[in-house]
Protein backbone atom coordinates (compact mmCIF):
# COMPACT_ATOMS: atom_id res chain seq x y z
CA UNK A 1 0.00 0.00 0.00
CA UNK A 2 2.91 2.47 1.00
CA UNK A 3 4.30 1.46 -2.46
CA UNK A 4 0.92 2.92 -4.32
CA UNK A 5 0.78 6.39 -2.05
CA UNK A 6 4.67 6.98 -3.19
CA UNK A 7 4.04 6.07 -6.85
CA UNK A 8 1.01 8.21 -6.64
CA UNK A 9 3.02 11.03 -5.19
CA UNK A 10 5.77 10.83 -7.65
CA UNK A 11 3.43 10.96 -10.66
CA UNK A 12 1.72 13.70 -9.38
CA UNK A 13 4.88 15.43 -8.55
CA UNK A 14 5.59 14.42 -12.38
CA UNK A 15 2.22 15.47 -14.44
CA UNK A 16 3.07 18.93 -12.20
CA UNK A 17 6.21 19.59 -13.86
CA UNK A 18 5.03 18.58 -17.26
CA UNK A 19 2.15 20.92 -16.63
CA UNK A 20 3.91 23.41 -15.28
CA UNK A 21 6.70 23.05 -18.21
CA UNK A 22 5.56 24.76 -21.16
CA UNK A 23 6.76 23.90 -24.54
CA UNK A 24 9.41 25.94 -25.72
CA UNK A 25 9.39 27.84 -28.57
CA UNK A 26 10.87 26.71 -32.07
CA UNK A 27 12.15 28.38 -34.98
CA UNK A 28 12.62 26.61 -38.15
CA UNK A 29 15.29 28.03 -40.32
CA UNK A 30 15.26 27.15 -44.38
CA UNK A 31 17.77 28.77 -47.02
CA UNK A 32 17.16 29.56 -50.29
CA UNK A 33 18.96 28.17 -53.26
CA UNK A 34 23.01 28.95 -52.54
CA UNK A 35 22.73 31.12 -55.91
CA UNK A 36 20.59 33.15 -54.16
CA UNK A 37 22.84 34.09 -51.77
CA UNK A 38 24.70 37.05 -52.15
CA UNK A 39 27.63 36.27 -50.25
CA UNK A 40 26.91 33.67 -47.21
CA UNK A 41 30.54 32.22 -47.85
CA UNK A 42 32.34 35.05 -48.58
CA UNK A 43 32.65 36.62 -44.80
CA UNK A 44 34.38 38.51 -42.24
CA UNK A 45 35.62 35.34 -40.55
CA UNK A 46 38.52 33.26 -42.05
CA UNK A 47 37.56 30.58 -40.22
CA UNK A 48 33.65 30.42 -41.53
CA UNK A 49 32.74 28.53 -44.91
CA UNK A 50 29.45 28.73 -46.25
CA UNK A 51 28.24 25.98 -44.20
CA UNK A 52 29.52 27.73 -41.40
CA UNK A 53 27.57 30.93 -42.05
CA UNK A 54 24.94 29.21 -42.49
CA UNK A 55 24.76 27.38 -39.13
CA UNK A 56 25.98 30.09 -37.35
CA UNK A 57 22.39 32.24 -38.67
CA UNK A 58 20.63 29.43 -37.88
CA UNK A 59 22.04 29.35 -34.40
CA UNK A 60 21.25 33.00 -33.82
CA UNK A 61 17.92 32.66 -35.18
CA UNK A 62 16.97 30.20 -32.81
CA UNK A 63 18.07 31.36 -29.49
CA UNK A 64 16.79 34.67 -30.40
CA UNK A 65 13.59 32.42 -30.61
CA UNK A 66 14.17 31.30 -27.54
CA UNK A 67 14.59 35.20 -25.89
CA UNK A 68 11.92 36.80 -27.81
CA UNK A 69 8.59 34.18 -28.60
CA UNK A 70 6.65 32.65 -25.88
CA UNK A 71 6.34 29.01 -25.47
CA UNK A 72 4.37 27.33 -27.85
CA UNK A 73 4.92 29.88 -30.59
CA UNK A 74 7.10 28.54 -33.76
CA UNK A 75 8.18 30.73 -36.18
CA UNK A 76 9.24 29.31 -39.77
CA UNK A 77 11.80 31.45 -41.38
CA UNK A 78 13.41 31.68 -44.93
CA UNK A 79 16.41 33.33 -45.71
CA UNK A 80 16.04 34.40 -49.02
CA UNK A 81 19.24 36.37 -49.04
CA UNK A 82 22.88 37.00 -47.14
CA UNK A 83 25.04 40.40 -47.26
CA UNK A 84 27.32 40.08 -44.57
CA UNK A 85 28.68 43.14 -43.49
CA UNK A 86 32.18 44.56 -45.53
CA UNK A 87 33.43 44.07 -48.72
CA UNK A 88 36.43 41.62 -50.19
CA UNK A 89 39.36 43.37 -51.28
CA UNK A 90 39.77 43.90 -55.17
CA UNK A 91 41.64 41.17 -56.81
CA UNK A 92 43.15 39.77 -54.09
CA UNK A 93 40.44 38.17 -52.19
CA UNK A 94 39.77 34.51 -50.95
CA UNK A 95 36.52 33.13 -49.57
CA UNK A 96 36.60 33.44 -46.62
CA UNK A 97 39.27 35.87 -46.36
CA UNK A 98 39.26 39.51 -44.48
CA UNK A 99 36.92 42.07 -45.13
CA UNK A 100 36.84 45.88 -45.37
CA UNK A 101 33.88 47.02 -43.71
CA UNK A 102 32.83 50.65 -44.24
CA UNK A 103 29.31 52.69 -43.82
CA UNK A 104 28.55 52.02 -47.43
CA UNK A 105 28.80 48.17 -47.22
CA UNK A 106 25.63 47.40 -44.62
CA UNK A 107 24.59 43.84 -43.49
CA UNK A 108 21.99 42.96 -45.07
CA UNK A 109 19.90 39.66 -44.26
CA UNK A 110 16.05 39.33 -46.44
CA UNK A 111 13.63 36.89 -44.90
CA UNK A 112 10.32 35.02 -45.29
CA UNK A 113 9.00 34.88 -41.95
CA UNK A 114 5.67 33.53 -40.73
CA UNK A 115 4.58 32.61 -36.45
CA UNK A 116 2.00 30.35 -35.39
CA UNK A 117 0.52 30.03 -32.16
CA UNK A 118 -1.14 27.36 -31.08
CA UNK A 119 -1.00 26.00 -34.93
CA UNK A 120 -2.53 29.14 -36.64
CA UNK A 121 -0.42 31.68 -38.20
CA UNK A 122 -0.97 34.95 -36.41
CA UNK A 123 1.91 36.57 -38.22
CA UNK A 124 3.73 36.54 -42.06
CA UNK A 125 5.54 38.83 -44.27
CA UNK A 126 9.25 39.50 -45.67
CA UNK A 127 11.49 41.60 -44.54
CA UNK A 128 14.66 43.44 -45.41
CA UNK A 129 17.31 43.63 -42.67
CA UNK A 130 19.88 46.13 -42.65
CA UNK A 131 20.96 49.24 -40.16
CA UNK A 132 22.45 51.58 -42.59
CA UNK A 133 24.02 53.20 -39.59
CA UNK A 134 25.38 49.89 -38.42
CA UNK A 135 29.03 51.47 -37.71
CA UNK A 136 27.65 53.96 -34.99
CA UNK A 137 25.47 52.26 -33.47
CA UNK A 138 27.77 48.87 -32.77
CA UNK A 139 31.32 48.37 -31.06
CA UNK A 140 33.06 45.32 -32.60
CA UNK A 141 35.52 45.76 -30.11
CA UNK A 142 33.05 44.77 -27.45
CA UNK A 143 31.84 41.67 -29.58
CA UNK A 144 32.83 38.05 -29.92
CA UNK A 145 32.37 35.37 -32.58
CA UNK A 146 31.74 35.37 -36.48
CA UNK A 147 28.84 37.62 -38.01
CA UNK A 148 28.84 39.97 -34.97
CA UNK A 149 27.11 42.85 -36.98
CA UNK A 150 24.66 40.18 -39.20
CA UNK A 151 23.80 38.75 -35.61
CA UNK A 152 23.26 42.55 -34.30
CA UNK A 153 20.83 43.23 -36.68
CA UNK A 154 18.92 40.12 -36.23
CA UNK A 155 18.43 40.99 -32.72
CA UNK A 156 17.03 44.19 -33.53
CA UNK A 157 14.74 42.42 -35.52
CA UNK A 158 13.61 40.70 -33.12
CA UNK A 159 13.43 42.76 -30.99
CA UNK A 160 10.94 44.96 -33.13
CA UNK A 161 9.34 42.32 -34.57
CA UNK A 162 8.42 39.68 -31.61
CA UNK A 163 9.30 42.16 -28.10
CA UNK A 164 5.35 41.44 -27.12
CA UNK A 165 6.61 38.59 -25.34
CA UNK A 166 8.15 41.22 -22.77
CA UNK A 167 5.05 43.60 -22.78
CA UNK A 168 6.96 46.27 -24.61
CA UNK A 169 5.23 46.60 -27.48
CA UNK A 170 2.62 45.53 -30.17
CA UNK A 171 2.11 41.50 -31.13
CA UNK A 172 4.01 41.12 -34.87
CA UNK A 173 2.02 41.93 -37.89
CA UNK A 174 -0.56 44.14 -36.24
Amino acid sequence: MHRIAVFAAELFVATALLVSSPAEAEVRVRYAPALGLTDAGNNISPNLSFRGTLTELSQTFRSLGQLYLSAGERLDVTVLDINVAGIQPLGGGVIGGPRIVTSATPPRIKVAYALYRGGAPVAHGVDDITDLNFLYTQNPKFSSGPLYYERRILRDWFEERFRYRHGLGRVAGQ
